[in-house]
């Protein structure tokens, strides 16, 4: 358990940078440069995210058990993970569902997390299960509120502006859908292990 806090606390711990200081990021890109800072930051999420798949796949062989769901749980996971992949696209193809998601990485996140933390209906809910689940939830909520209370102190950084377009959102929901049926039918039990619909 101890390797999957750690990869947790280090790769949402960069990812946490203007979280906790709305102008950290800018300071330390004056220190270090541009290239500095992203190769620190590239290396030191590369490296909490292998600590995270080890330590939950370690902790799996020992479950210390939190809590079980009713079944059908099971299915309203499946219903919330739908938009995730067609989210996650849509973050990087500007159209109308990345203006109404605002935040469209952010969102998937969250789906993504509650999710999961639902589908342990079947062997039930572990304390690795709350620990990563709950961890990318949580982080993801407090980056959404963050996000607000810099935009409104003038704090963000002003992205491109992209022309959005109708094709954009094409590709995003038939991807994202084609990802999302490429998981639950094959990728999840050859990565994971976890057949998603048994």
């Amino acid at each position: 358990m101890v390797w999957l806090v750690l990869g947790l606390v280090l790769f949402l711990g960069v990812h946490s940078v203007s979280i906790v200081s709305p102008v950290g990021r800018d300071r330390l890109v004056a220190k270090m440069g541009e290239g500095g800072f992203k190769g620190l930051y590239s290396v030191a999420a590369a490296v909490g995210l292998v600590l995270i798949v080890w330590g939950y796949s370690l902790a799996r062989e020992n479950p210390v058990m939190l809590y079980s769901l009713p079944g059908g749980f099971r299915h309203l996971a499946a219903l919330l993970l739908l938009p995730v992949f067609v989210l996650l696209l849509a973050a990087y193809l500007p159209g109308r569902i990345q203006r109404a998601a605002k935040h469209p990485m952010l969102l998937a996140v969250k789906l993504w997390a509650l999710a999961h933390l639902l589908a342990q209906s079947v062997t039930g809910g572990t304390l690795a299960d709350v620990l990563l689940f709950g961890g990318f939830l949580a982080w993801a909520v407090a980056d959404r509120i963050s996000l607000k209370r810099r935009a409104l102190a003038g704090l963000t950084r002003a992205a491109p502006a992209l022309p959005g377009s109708g094709a954009n959102d094409a590709i995003a929901v038939i991807g994202g859908l084609a990802l999302y049926g490429l998981t639950v039918m094959w990728a999840h039990a050859a990565l994971f292990g976890v057949r998603p619909f048994g």
